[in-house]
């Protein structure tokens, strides 16, 4: 593939307008695999969203994804962003119990879903909606997604309106809970070039380019920048999963201009030996965009060493954007996450804290959110000021340039992935040997966080490796693999306040402490 011009002239914002310009222009690679032009995907999106509505799915409905990377997911995701229809991406590793709750806490009126993912889903099909779709082969139980689409008109639907992603996050009891925002009856090309200012400050312009799509999609920030790496005009190749090595041979077969990483993966691609990473030319690189974990600053040094100055980092969540830094800034502010503009810290009182001083940080909340079907929760998000928070503390120096100090002060974020203690907790408190409970992150240079439960047991138990083992057997029976503890400590006595409530804060202190040592790059 050529290296990307870029001198040539912008494109039209949205992957419709570019169809119409360039219909043969491979929009979705697939290594290994299939190859799309934007006319093909284009046409692909319009019968899907006609089917829809065929089904009765209208404006503000809810439609949601449990897929593999895949060109079906970004059928699903375009063609619900171009007739106002909330889109609700699930994660493949859930378990179906966790997968089936947030199908029916969305409300979801249509499901569609991977034909393997499907199969695991036999015992839970009453608690999913009644239209549900296997994308692959035929699964009992289940309606066919090609026939779904098959006989559908390839033609834009009438009065196309801007859709939503609508992405899960936590709730205040362990569950996670939707962020919706308002229903806005405007055609998708208009949001979509409201994104281009947004990505206009991490170098992503309209043109041609190509973008690496090797996280997984169901998660709202690579899968959100994919998308609009689309509608920009960028071809997307799609990787299946992250290997370090296979994603570097693809940067350069490909010649990659942007992706989105986490942390860990840039961690796994640096621990690769030096005669490796030199066969890969990864010059074609313009924008990394890295996010969803604590990255090191020697770590981040490392990358644009050997990247060059490619790699930005920014703080956001799926409620919404609070801060971005480039590559100069981050080498000259070790650990900052930029500089934001529109950002409070407060303290517990909701005043401004003073620089230097941790407070939790709030954004602005221009587009606005709800929690859905927690008024409680996002009263306590949502200001009447326009500031809402994710939860997430930090501090900003005297010259406006803010530094995190912790993920939500319970929050654990392991390779990404963001894994709620209260969960995991309430799990591990009904095994009949666990008298108390405290599950926490502790720092890991792989995974950014190891999941690990500190557990009182009850009189007559002993902390033998046997029971470590009906521990995570335990575990794994309800939980996703991710969120199950890599580790189990015993003790006499877990740290509470005299109102019984718990201090895991005290007990990270006390692992960081035991686990300090020397960073080695």
């Amino acid at each position: 593939m050529p290296d990307p011009d870029p001198a040539q002239p912008a494109i039209v914002p949205g992957l419709w307008g570019i169809a119409g310009q360039e219909p043969g222009r491979p929009a979705l690679i697939v290594p290994g695999g299939e190859t799309v032009t934007f006319g093909g995907l284009a046409a692909a999106t319009h019968r899907l969203a006609n089917a829809l509505r065929a089904l009765g799915v209208g404006a503000g409905d809810v439609v949601a994804s449990l897929q593999h990377n895949s060109v079906q997911h970004f059928e699903v995701s375009l063609a619900t962003s171009q007739i106002g229809v909330y889109f609700v991406p699930v994660d493949v590793h859930l378990t179906p119990p966790e997968a089936a709750y947030i199908a029916r806490d969305s409300g979801a009126k249509v499901l569609v879903v991977s034909s393997d993912l499907a199969q695991s889903l036999a015992g839970v099909l009453d608690d999913l909606p009644k239209r549900r779709f296997a994308v692959g082969h035929p699964v009992s139980g289940w309606e066919s997604y090609d026939a779904l689409t098959s006989s559908a008109a390839g033609t834009s639907p009438p009065g196309r309106t801007h859709g939503w992603l609508m992405g899960y996050t936590s709730g205040t009891s362990g569950r996670p809970k939707g962020v919706k925002r308002p229903y806005f009856d405007v055609e998708p090309e208009l949001v979509i070039g409201g994104f281009t200012g947004l990505l206009g400050g991490f170098g992503l312009t309209p043109g041609r380019g190509v973008h690496l799509a090797c996280s997984p999609m169901y998660h709202t920030a690579p899968g959100t920048f994919a998308q609009q790496a689309l509608h920009l005009g960028q071809t997307l190749v799609i990787e299946r999963k992250f290997q370090a090595e296979g994603v570097l041979a693809d940067i350069g077969r490909y010649r990659v201009t942007s992706t989105h990483m986490v942390p860990t993966h840039l961690h796994r691609m640096l621990r690769l030996p030096a005669e490796v990473r030199e066969k890969y030319d990864t010059s074609s690189m313009r924008v990394l965009l890295v996010a969803g974990a604590p990255f090191p600053p020697e770590e981040k040094r490392a990358a644009i060493e050997w990247l060059g100055p490619v790699v930005w980092e920014y703080l956001a969540s799926t409620e919404g954007m609070v801060s971005r830094v480039g590559p100069r800034e981050a080498l000259e502010h070790p650990g900052t996450v930029g500089r934001p503009q529109a950002v409070k810290l407060l303290d517990a009182d909701g005043i401004e804290v003073s620089p230097g001083e941790a407070g939790t940080i709030f954004f602005s909340n221009e587009l606005g959110f709800e929690y859905l079907n927690d008024a409680g929760k996002t009263a306590a998000a949502v200001r009447p000021d326009g500031y809402a928070t994710a939860g997430d503390i930090g501090r900003l120096d005297s010259g406006g340039y803010l530094y995190l100090l912790d993920r939500r002060d319970d929050l654990i974020i392991t390779g990404g992935v963001n894994v709620y203690p209260a969960e995991i907790e309430q799990r591990l408190i009904v095994h009949p040997a666990v008298a108390d409970v405290a599950v926490v992150g502790i720092d890991d240079l792989d995974w950014g966080h190891r999941v690990v439960a500190v557990v009182e047991l009850e009189d007559g138990w002993a902390s033998e490796e046997q029971l470590e083992a009906a521990l995570d057997a335990h575990c794994r029976a309800t939980l996703a693999s991710l969120k199950c503890p890599g580790r189990y400590e015993f003790r006499q006595s877990l740290p509470r306040t005299a109102s019984g409530k718990l201090l895991r804060r005290v007990l990270r202190q006390e692992m960081r402490e035991e686990a300090n040592g020397p960073f080695p790059y």
